[in-house]
């Protein structure tokens, strides 16, 4: 029972980063309507800007929220000046993109920083919680800054005037130009939160699968496990789906014989490949029903 509880604990905690990736890719899919193929790299790049920081001599609190803010304005010029132009195009076109900002940003952080892997540090220390081995001050750390952003989101979209017109300009772009609001610019805003939510995401993981230019590759396949498990329409779906993920995965791996750690990353596969076949829109997506 000991050993379920803390397999719980732990997936909630890494469910936790795999919710935020999953709804930066959420946010992304709603404005534009395709999957963000690089936004595991941004991430990566974000926290490798983080690093640097550090390694200035900055306070980790200090990195931690000038790294947000410089996410936020990259997320914000590359949908200006990559995607803007390109926002007519055909779907492949822009599957192309992604795929050559993968690459570039990749390629980028490896020739800036090197390829060689690197510890990052943990505000929230290793010891247990609270005396307890059932969850590591890191985990929990992790746990308690995912519901704080959480809460935030909830509240920005709920209750600001902000919030709401990116939810009209993603949901009826066309209505919401009617009324006086600059989708254009409501999605470019939607990038930079991305970004930044995926920064959050990728500082927090860091300490625990250590910074090089592939980490994220491996949390990117489970957070579009969690986006299509929740649904790609539904940021709350995306939330809850990602945490779904992330238990899934611990419980598969410790108590499914022949799995293990070293076969955890199919799990995601086999998530996303389930949910496609048997419910296309996700647990929580609307459907889209269109007449022909």
């Amino acid at each position: 029972m000991e050993l379920l509880l803390q397999q719980i604990l732990a997936g909630l905690a890494t469910g936790g980063i795999y919710a935020c990736m999953a709804l930066a890719i959420v946010m992304i899919y709603q404005a534009i309507d395709h999957l963000n193929f690089a936004q595991g790299e941004m991430a990566m790049f974000s926290t490798f800007i983080a690093w640097q920081l550090l390694q200035w001599g900055l306070p980790y609190w200090a990195a931690f929220v000038l790294t947000i803010g410089i996410s936020f304005i990259g997320g914000l010029l590359i949908e200006r000046v990559v995607f803007k132009p390109i926002h007519d195009a055909p779907v492949l076109s822009h599957v192309v993109v992604f795929i050559a900002l993968f690459a570039i940003i990749n390629s980028a952080a490896g020739f800036i920083w090197d390829f060689t892997i690197k510890p990052f540090p943990t505000p929230f220390g290793t010891s247990p919680l609270f005396g307890s081995t059932l969850i590591g001050a890191h985990q929990g750390g992790m746990i308690a800054v995912t519901l704080l952003v959480l809460v935030f989101l909830y509240i920005f979209f709920r209750y600001t005037s902000v919030g709401l017109a990116m939810r009209a300009a993603a949901g009826n772009p066309e209505s919401a130009r009617l009324v006086g609001i600059r989708v254009g610019w409501m999605i470019a805003l939607g990038w930079g939160m991305a970004a930044a939510i995926g920064a959050i995401a990728g500082m927090l993981i860091a300490p625990v699968v250590f910074l090089d230019p592939n980490m994220m590759l491996g949390i990117l396949l489970y957070g579009f496990a969690g986006a299509v498990l929740g649904g790609l329409t539904s940021p709350g779906g995306a939330v809850i789906g990602g945490f779904a993920v992330g238990i899934m995965e611990n419980l598969v791996g410790t108590y499914v014989p022949y799995v293990g750690s070293e076969l955890k990353l199919p799990i995601a596969l086999v998530i996303i490949v389930t949910v496609l076949v048997v419910k296309p829109g996700g647990l929580f997506g609307r459907v889209s029903v269109q007449r022909v």
